[in-house]
């Protein structure tokens, strides 16, 4: 289960690592759409908006439970580095403590708000109901979508992208197969599509567990590993926090955009969800580079090799950026053609075609700002990345799309646009700053 990342060719460290992370963020996502594009060929308008809003603030609260989770990835990365198996045996344990304890206070207390937060949303009527039983059934998942994501952390840590695949891949075959008979044969809708969410990661989980169980390789973890330890709790909170804080305010400020997608109406917001799904799907290899640049930085920095470790940053950020390139002028000249995968209506089609057209860009720079984010946190200078992405938020991406929503009543095409400009001012931010480092040494 263990690797060391400490040697050989970086760009080939980069590759076999971020592969099997690729897949996996791949599948996840996957699982994810499938609801989306199942309930579009089965449903109405109405159930399309509920399951795009419904998975949108899941997806919030997800990509919180991942960020905090990076404490975990990057203190057990800096452990293995360093060789010190009992270091990240106790990270690994403090770990599991810290996301138990959060995962029953946050299911109580989300069942108890699920209908406020539709309203907070501002989601067309039409679409409430059925987003109130979608988010009722996943809040009650949120101990397993928990447990996945500080199993796989763990995995990770340990410098092994493979096992976390193999989960979700379980995970994914289940769910597009239950969204087919809960969806497509019994006719439940959003109710049917947040079943099949939380029992295939139901299963994920358990299936997960069997094999730790049964392997005998790796770090071994005692009954004191579990028991809070101030230092080690505080070193996994003080990477977590930040990242989970930032990936928070992200999501926060898509929901925003959502609401104003929703005040325009039914299609809008229609075309705005699906968009945001799949901008998931082309965010696969920057997201993955994100995760490979924080683990295998971690391990290097741990063992003391800072020049491979910001070697590491700069061949990833190079790979996330082709990337981007080629992906937004392929996307920009078939945006129509990719949501209209994900349904018939062509109002839809239209303004999610022209909202993609924009948005599309920002593949280019986030990718680059997502590179530089992996390295802070591999540093423990999370704060960096919240600060970049703060900025980015409040400055650009909120007030741009506000403008362009007021002003541009027939197309979301400059609404798309104010996702690259904001991650531009991100890419700057991140340069300054990383030069600031080098200079003082720092990391």
């Amino acid at each position: 289960m263990e690797q060391n990342w400490t040697s050989g060719s970086v760009f080939k460290s980069i590759v076999r690592f971020s592969l099997p992370y690729l897949a996996s963020y791949f599948l996840q996502t996957l699982y994810g759409m499938a609801d989306l594009f199942i309930v579009g060929q089965f449903g109405t308008v109405a159930d399309t908006t509920a399951v795009s809003i419904g998975s949108q603030a899941m997806h919030m609260l997800t990509v919180m439970i991942v960020g905090l989770a990076m404490g975990a990835t990057v203190m057990i990365s800096r452990q293995t580095g360093a060789r010190n198996s009992a270091g990240a045996a106790k990270a690994a344990g403090n770990a599991v403590s810290i996301f138990m304890l959060m995962s029953a206070v946050l299911t109580a207390v989300l069942l108890l708000l699920a209908g406020q937060i539709v309203r907070a949303l501002a989601t067309p009527g039409e679409a409430a109901a059925g987003t109130v039983r979608y988010l009722t059934v996943c809040f009650m998942g949120i101990p397993f979508i928990t447990a996945y994501n500080v199993i796989s952390s763990i995995f990770r840590g340990l410098g092994d992208t493979k096992s976390p695949m193999y989960f979700v891949a379980v995970a994914c075959v289940l769910n597009i197969a239950l969204d087919y008979l809960f969806i497509g044969l019994l006719g439940l809708g959003p109710l049917g599509a947040a079943l099949g969410t939380t029992l295939s990661q139901t299963v994920s989980v358990a299936v997960s567990l069997a094999v730790i169980l049964r392997r005998k390789d790796g770090i071994r973890l005692k009954k004191s590993d579990f028991v809070l330890e101030k230092a080690t709790a505080a070193d996994i909170l003080k990477v977590g926090v930040p990242v989970a804080v930032q990936d928070g305010f992200i999501q926060v400020a898509f929901i925003v955009i959502t609401v104003f997608a929703n005040r325009r109406g039914l299609d809008d917001s229609a075309a705005v969800g699906i968009v945001e799904k799949c901008i998931g799907v082309l965010f696969l290899v920057p997201s993955s580079m994100l995760s490979a640049v924080s683990a295998l930085c971690a391990q290097n920095l741990g063992a003391g090799k800072q020049e491979r470790a910001r070697r590491t940053l700069l061949y990833a950020a190079a790979v996330s950026a082709v990337y981007g390139a080629a992906v937004s002028v392929i996307v920009f000249f078939a945006a129509q053609q990719v949501v209209s995968v994900f349904t018939r209506n062509s109002r839809v089609v239209l303004l999610g075609g022209q909202y993609l057209r924009g948005y599309i860009w920002d593949c280019i720079f986030a990718g680059v700002h997502f590179c530089f984010s992996g390295y802070f946190c591999a540093c423990q200078k999370s704060y960096l990345s919240f600060m970049h992405n703060a900025l980015s938020i409040v400055l650009v991406r909120i007030p741009c799309s506000y403008i362009a929503a007021r002003l541009f009543a027939d197309t979301l095409f400059p609404m798309g646009l104010a996702a690259p400009l904001g991650s531009l001012l991100s890419v700057a931010v991140c340069l300054s700053a990383f030069a600031v480092l080098r200079k003082k040494g720092a990391c």
